[in-house]
C-alpha cells in the first residue's frame, strides 16, 4: 500500500470517527434497550461484578459481556469510574470505526483502492451503520466480529476451487484460521450463537455454491477449532461451573431459542421489508440489487464468454474477450467475485434467518452492512461500461459525501430530540438530592421499563409488589397516576418531591421518620 492509498483510507477512518464520536453524550439513555446494558456496565465498572452482573439487585444479563467487558477496559485505561451516556456508547463507535478499517483494508486488498474508498464511503453514509455506532448496545461488536470471520475466512480459503490438499491453501503471513476462529468465538461472547450460526452457514452454503465441498475437511485446522470453542465456551461455562444456571437460562433459554420461537412476542415475516430497503435509503436500495448481481456473475460471465470467444482459449482468455468494452480490474478476478458471493450469501442468509425468526428487531440487521458495502464498491467499479465508470464513481461518492452530511447534522439532533421529554435523567437527579445513598429507596407502579430510571438513579431500587400502604420505610418513587389513584390508601406516606420533566411525572414518597443526609 503506497501513502496516497493508506491516506484515503485514514482520512475515512476518521470521517467515521468524527461521525460516531461527534455530540456522542449530548443525548440522554432513555430507552431501555441501551440503559439496560449501561446498568449492567455500571455494576462491571462502577462495583467491580465483571461476570454476573445483575439489574436491581435481581435480573442476570440479557447478552454475554464482550460489549461490557470492552467498556470496562476503555474505562480502566482513561481512569472512568463513572458511566455516563458518553463512555457507554464509546465501544459502539470504537467498533464502528475499527469496522470500516477493516472493511476498507480488505477491499484494498482484493479489489484495489477504489473499491476501498467507495466501501469506506459507504459505510460513512450508511444511516444504520452510523446511528447504530452511536448507541450502548452490542450489535456493533457482533458486526465488527461477524465481518472479521468472514474476511478472515477469504484470507484463508484455498486459491484453486479443485485443489484440496494443504498446498490448495492461499499463503499468507497472517494465521488466518486462527484469527476466524477467534471471531466466531468473540462473536458468541456478543451476543450469542447467532455469532457463530450466521458466518458458519454462509461459509457452508458458499462452499457448496462455489463446488469447492471437498475442501471443508481439509480447511478444518484443530487448533483453530479449540481455540474459538474456548473462546466461545468460556463465559458460558463460567456460568455452569459458578452455579450461575439463571445466567445460562436467560442467555441460552430466553434470550437465544425463546426469542427465535415467539417467547418474548412475534413479528409478520414480512417485517423486514421495510428495513431492509429503507434502513440506510437510497444505498439500502441498492444493497439487493448488487447482491443479485454477485450471484448471478459467475453465470452471466460463463454464458457471455461461451458465446463470444472463440474455441480453444483459456479461461483466462476467455474472461478477457468477454468483458466487451470494460477492462480487466482486480475485481473481474475469480478471487474477487468468490468475495462478493460470500458476501452475498451472507446477507441473504441473515435476511432470512431473522425473517423466520418470530421476534425480529431492526438492529439485527446491522452486521450486513460490512459485506454490503464492499458489494455496492464491487458493483459500481465492475457494472458500468468502461466509458461511464469513471463518471458512475463519481456520482457514487457524491452520493455517499451527501448522506455523510446528513448522518453528522441528523443524527445526533434527532438523538437529541427523541428524548427531550422522555427522560428520567432530571428526575434521578432530583430524587439523589432527596435521597441519600444509604436511603432505602423503592419503585412502585411502573408499566414501563425501569432501565432508563436505574441507570441515572445508579442504584438498586427495589419494586414493591401488593398494595402501595404496605409498603417499607424509605423512600418510594410512583408515577404521578398512580399516585393519585393510591393516596387514600397509603395516608401514612409523605410526598417530599414532585418531579414534573416533559412525559415524567414522578412522586417522591417516605415513609418513616429519619434517614441518612448527605
Amino acid at each position: 500500500m503506497n501513502l496516497k492509498s493508506a491516506a484515503a483510507i485514514g482520512a475515512i477512518a476518521l470521517l467515521t470517527a468524527v461521525l460516531t464520536l461527534h455530540r456522542l453524550g449530548a443525548g440522554d439513555v432513555c430507552t431501555g434497550n441501551e440503559a439496560v446494558e449501561g446498568v449492567f456496565v455500571q455494576q462491571m465498572v462502577e462495583h467491580g461484578h465483571l461476570l454476573f452482573p445483575v439489574e436491581n439487585g435481581i435480573a442476570p444479563m440479557y447478552k454475554p459481556p464482550l460489549f461490557h467487558w470492552t467498556a470496562v477496559a476503555i474505562d480502566r485505561l482513561a481512569a472512568v469510574r463513572k458511566v455516563t451516556a458518553a463512555n457507554l456508547r464509546l465501544p459502539s463507535a470504537l467498533y464502528a470505526v475499527a469496522g470500516a478499517v477493516l472493511t476498507m483494508l480488505f477491499a484494498f486488498e482484493f479489489f484495489g483502492i477504489d473499491a476501498a474508498v467507495l466501501a469506506g464511503l459507504a459505510l460513512a453514509a450508511s444511516y444504520q451503520y452510523v446511528s447504530q455506532g452511536r448507541y450502548g448496545r452490542v450489535d456493533m461488536t457482533l458486526c465488527f466480529f461477524e465481518s472479521l470471520a468472514l474476511f478472515a475466512f477469504l484470507w484463508w480459503m484455498p486459491r484453486d476451487a479443485v485443489s484440496s490438499g494443504p498446498a490448495a491453501r492461499f499463503e499468507s503471513s497472517l494465521p488466518a484460521p486462527y484469527l476466524m476462529a477467534a471471531a466466531i468465538g468473540l462473536g458468541v461472547l456478543a451476543k450469542g450463537p447467532v455469532g457463530a450460526i450466521l458466518p458458519g452457514v454462509s461459509i457452508v452454503i458458499f462452499m457448496f455454491a462455489e463446488r469447492r465441498e471437498r475442501q471443508i475437511l481439509t480447511m478444518l485446522d484443530p487448533g483453530a477449532i479449540i481455540l474459538g470453542g474456548a473462546i466461545a465456551s468460556s463465559w458460558y461455562l463460567a456460568c455452569y461451573f459458578g452455579g450461575r444456571f439463571a445466567f445460562l437460562d436467560r442467555q441460552l433459554d430466553s434470550e437465544n431459542v425463546g426469542r427465535f420461537f415467539g417467547s418474548l412476542g412475534a413479528m409478520a415475516p414480512w417485517y423486514y421489508l421495510k428495513p431492509v430497503l429503507l434502513n440506510s435509503a437510497p444505498l439500502s436500495l441498492i444493497v439487493p440489487v448488487a447482491a443479485v448481481y454477485a450471484l448471478l456473475t459467475p453465470l452471466l460471465t460463463r454464458r457471455h464468454s461461451d458465446s463470444t470467444s472463440p474455441p480453444g482459449r483459456g479461461r483466462d482468455a476467455l474472461r478477457s474477450a468477454g468483458e466487451g468494452n470494460r477492462s480487466p480490474t482486480p475485481c473481474d478476478s475469480d478471487r474477487a467475485r468468490s468475495a462478493v458471493r460470500l458476501f452475498a450469501i451472507f446477507y441473504f442468509a441473515t435476511v432470512v434467518f431473522f425473517s423466520i425468526a418470530a421476534y425480529k428487531r431492526r438492529s439485527y440487521l446491522l452486521p450486513v452492512w460490512p459485506a454490503a458495502a464492499v458489494m455496492l464498491a464491487w458493483w459500481m467499479v465492475t457494472v458500468p461500461p468502461l466509458a461511464w465508470r469513471r463518471a458512475a464513481t463519481r456520482a457514487f461518492a457524491a452520493l455517499c459525501a451527501g448522506l455523510v452530511v446528513f448522518n453528522f447534522v441528523y443524527i445526533p439532533r434527532m438523538e437529541v430530540r427523541s428524548c427531550r421529554d422522555d427522560s428520567f435523567r432530571p428526575a434521578a437527579e432530583e430524587i439523589a438530592r432527596v435521597a441519600a445513598p444509604a436511603d432505602p429507596l423503592y419503585l412502585y407502579g411502573f408499566q414501563e421499563e425501569i432501565a432508563p430510571l436505574l441507570f441515572y438513579l445508579d442504584r438498586d431500587a427495589p419494586v414493591l409488589q401488593g398494595r402501595l400502604g404496605d409498603a417499607p420505610p424509605g423512600f418510594i418513587i410512583v408515577p404521578a397516576a398512580v399516585w393519585e389513584t393510591h393516596q387514600r390508601d397509603a395516608l401514612d406516606l409523605e410526598p417530599v418531591l414532585t418531579s414534573d420533566h416533559g412525559n415524567r411525572r414522578l412522586i417522591l414518597l417516605k415513609r418513616g421518620k429519619s434517614y441518612a443526609s448527605r
